[in-house]
């Protein structure tokens, strides 16, 4: 039986480090020091919204009724899983333009309260 991989030590909770392979087939093992890709140091409900995300081809309107949540909150889940994967904030705002914002609103994709929340963030 296969268990999911694990990226930190139960104990110390420090990251933990592949040191040995083996083929389940032949039996054939490799024994040195790997590294993780970064998408496996992401939390399990992390690597369901990138899998969400991906299957709506990064439609964020699509993610928002997938997941049943709001567009500010689909644009928070990507900022913390760029930063988990070790990526900075771009210098600009991350958040969309004024005039993007409005035509979401006029669209109905988002809530005037969604759209007050955003205006002000690209405030800030």
């Amino acid at each position: 039986m296969a268990f999911p991989i694990i990226t930190t030590c139960p104990v110390c909770s420090q990251q933990l480090q592949i040191t040995r392979l083996q083929c389940t087939h032949c039996h054939t093992t490799i024994e040195n020091e790997f590294q993780f890709s970064k998408l496996a140091s992401l939390a399990k409900e992390q690597l369901h919204f990138i899998e969400i995300f991906l299957t709506c081809r990064g439609n964020i309107k699509e993610v928002e009724k997938a997941l049943g949540i709001s567009y500010p909150t689909v644009r928070g889940k990507l900022d913390e899983i760029i930063l988990a994967l070790g990526h900075s904030r771009q210098k600009k705002q991350d958040y969309a333009t004024k005039r993007e914002i409005i035509s979401l609103l006029e669209k109905g994709e988002i809530t005037p309260e969604e759209a007050v929340e955003m205006l002000k963030k690209e405030q800030e």
